[in-house]
């Protein structure tokens, strides 16, 4: 799929209006505008260098289990080129079609989000040009955008959902709008009615009170506190001498229970309570977080967001951080279609 004429980002918004759906139906509280969708991140497409189609069996499997909503974190460079930002590949872009449309076999929700987008990832490498400061990175990551907006233009917004850019860190509120309006522009210039959810900023931790006029919900996580959540995660720089319990005494006045998290979730409280969806797109504990640990913390989390109306999907279905062959050694797992269970976690989740 080639570079076409496109949509220039310059035009003010005065002249394309940004009033896009009302956030939309289904089971909810009285404040909160998105249904209450519980379910997994699934990571067939979140690293260019691992590109696998999706499996009809996670969504098979999260139906049967009662769960009803699927986020696809996913890398632009499964099916372009950091070279070639305005090529996408229509083979790739046909397994995404299919996991769309096992989601409505199914009836799950399925989002999709850009986890690297062109010129912004929150992981490694670094992209050649930087989304916040260069008009080249936003063109493509608009461009990309409208493929997805025009292609799925069909696909009504209680089967399918946009969440724009994977955990934006570093950038000031004002840099992140300048980038998210033109976008949301651009998807509604092409869908008016698609379901539009942005990540909040600070790694997904902190809400945007300023993005209310773009009628889109808002993403936030569930890793706090990192002791608990990622616990000899490699890729974290921390000092794990000490065996995560919970509640979690870090210091003499830095205690972490029940009442901390409600603490740390208020300003999404407050956003949700002004009318904004909120949804907790990704939370988990690593494998190496004891698991009597891992799980009572998971339950305050989910008694929270049960309480403000959140769904949520946990960071994954299959390996560390999910139900499936996470690779712990304190699960006595149950053989299920191929898989190790943990029936333990799941039946928590299916409680909530």
């Amino acid at each position: 799929m080639k570079r076409r004429k496109f949509l220039q980002l310059g035009m003010s918004l005065a002249a394309f209006s940004l009033v896009g759906p009302n956030l939309i139906m289904g089971a909810q509280s009285a404040t909160n505008k998105l249904p209450r969708w519980r379910g997994f991140n699934l990571l067939e497409k979140f690293n260019g260098d691992h590109n696998q189609p999706f499996k009809e069996s996670d969504f098979r499997m999260m139906a049967d289990w009662g769960f009803d909503f699927a986020r696809l974190p996913m890398s632009y460079r499964c099916w372009s080129e950091p070279g070639d930002w305005f090529t996408m590949n229509e083979a790739v872009l046909k397994e995404i079609d299919e996991a769309i449309a096992y989601g409505t076999k199914y009836k799950i929700h399925v989002n999709l989000n850009l986890h690297r987008i062109p010129g912004y990832c929150v992981n490694p490498p670094a992209e050649p040009l930087n989304l916040w400061k260069d008009e080249k990175a936003l063109e493509a990551a608009a461009f990309h955008w409208q493929t997805l907006a025009k292609r799925y233009k069909k696909i009504g917004s209680d089967k399918l959902s946009f969440d724009l850019i994977n955990e934006p860190a570093n950038v000031s509120e004002a840099d992140y709008l300048k980038v998210i309006t033109p976008i949301v522009e651009t998807i509604r210039k092409e869908d008016p009615k698609r379901l539009i959810i942005i990540d909040g900023l600070q790694w997904g931790t902190k809400p945007l009170f300023g993005a209310a006029k773009l009628n889109v919900g808002q993403s936030t996580r569930g890793y706090g506190p990192m002791q608990v959540s990622h616990y000899k995660a490699s890729w974290v720089n921390m000092d794990w001498s000490k065996t995560p319990t919970w509640p979690l005494v870090l210091g003499n006045n830095d205690r972490w229970d029940q009442n901390r998290l409600r603490q740390e979730f208020a300003p999404w409280k407050k956003l949700s309570d002004q009318g904004v969806g909120v949804h907790v797109g990704e939370w988990g504990a690593f494998s190496h977080t004891p698991h009597d640990t891992a799980l009572a913390w998971m339950e305050d989390n989910l008694k929270i967001w049960k309480e403000n109306g959140w769904g949520w999907s946990l960071w994954n279905l299959r390996g560390g951080f999910g139900i499936l062959d996470s690779g712990r050694t304190d699960v006595a797992y149950e053989d299920y279609q191929g898989h190790k269970l943990d029936r333990k976690m799941l039946d928590l989740l299916q409680r909530y």
